[in-house]
């Protein structure tokens, strides 16, 4: 298997999704509570990281298992029809991942308590159940449900409560703040998702893939798609305006025109090959600056 290869397989353009929210939940972490613990956060993200990468690698795998349309699907658009990779290697390259993350993970439980294994073992079902079983999450409309949320807010929480442990508090205005400032990330994975589902519609309804798309319709969906991209915006203006993110976040709002066209031009024409990619700069762009402005007031706190 070549690298070229190898990066497809697990999707590592799509990585932005899990690095930004580490990157916010570090952030927030040092602003409100000056509290680091760049070890055990080190060790998080390589966790985080390679069980990403493995969610990847099975859901190709079993997408390629589950596939109904096998000359076009499986052959032609799965990477690993495509590439005539082997299922063997594939399926004990994705368990090798686990294993090393699962690994990590329990031995920084092991320092900050079992609150970690909870939050932990729910990622870990939602990115194993998202294209396994019977009825993968992918192929019913919770995919944007459990997406967005699993890794917009529970990464940002995750990495919020390893660097303050000692200190942390379960009590609702404290998971409403770290909901707040993860919000952005959150709606803009869900509607990566959504534009993914937007369209592959015809495709995932020749697989039997029922997703929300196939529910609310073509019109509705992109709908929504607006809606969550105008309140992962007013969500970013509000965590300023509460004082939880530093003044500079709002600089962020310098895309807000790009955003806006990225918006238009897949309200235009939903072509995976041509436009989904707005949905993946939309999220690029959007978290990267709400992390970048972030970022550049640590210095001064």
């Amino acid at each position: 298997m070549t690298l070229p290869i190898f990066m497809e397989l697990v999707e590592i353009k799509a990585k932005t999704a899990s690095v930004l929210p580490f990157i916010l939940g570090a952030c927030f972490s040092w602003f409100n509570y000056r509290s680091v613990h760049p070890g055990l956060l080190t060790a998080f993200f390589v966790a985080m990281f390679v069980f990403n990468m493995s969610v990847d690698i099975m859901d190709n795998y079993n997408d390629y298992h589950h596939a109904v349309d096998t000359n076009n699907y499986r052959q032609k658009t799965n990477i690993i029809g495509r590439e005539n990779l082997s299922l063997r290697q594939v399926f004990w390259m994705m368990v090798g991942m686990i294993v090393i993350s699962a690994g990590l993970g329990l031995w920084i439980v092991t320092i900050v308590g079992w609150p970690l294994l909870i939050m932990g073992v729910f990622c870990y079902l939602v990115g194993i159940f998202y294209s396994s079983g019977p009825r993968p999450l992918s192929s019913l409309p919770l995919g944007e449900l459990f997406s967005g949320p699993t890794m917009g807010l529970m990464i940002t929480l995750i990495c919020v409560y390893i660097n303050t442990y000692q200190m942390f508090s379960w009590d609702w205005a404290n998971l409403g703040r770290i909901l707040l400032i993860s919000l952005p990330n959150t709606l803009w994975i869900s509607n990566l998702m959504l534009a993914n589902n937007i369209c592959d519609l015809d495709e995932d309804e020749s697989n039997q893939r029922y997703t929300l798309v196939h529910y609310l319709g073509k019109r509705r969906a992109l709908h929504l798609f607006v809606i969550m991209n105008i309140m992962a915006v007013i969500s970013l203006v509000a965590a300023v305006a509460i004082k939880i993110a530093p003044w500079t976040v709002l600089l962020a709002l310098l895309v807000l025109p790009f955003i806006i066209s990225q918006v238009r031009l897949f309200l235009k024409k939903q072509v995976k090959k041509e436009t989904f990619i707005c949905a993946v700069k939309i999220l690029a762009i959007g978290a990267a600056s709400q992390a970048l402005f972030y970022l550049v007031f640590m210095p001064f706190v």
